[in-house]
């Protein structure tokens, strides 16, 4: 299996863990975590 690195923040790399994990992600969109609902949000529908 090729290694892939990839760059990001913390709530992005919070966000993949839950995506990878969990069926429902229950996200209360405040700063600083926001970015990390949104992200969220957007890979189902890739």
């Amino acid at each position: 299996m090729e290694k892939v690195i990839k760059t990001m923040d913390g709530n992005t790399a919070a966000a993949y863990v839950a995506y990878a994990y969990t069926d429902v992600a229950a996200i209360f969109p405040i700063t600083p975590s926001s970015t990390m609902a949104e992200v969220l949000d957007e890979w189902p529908n890739r």
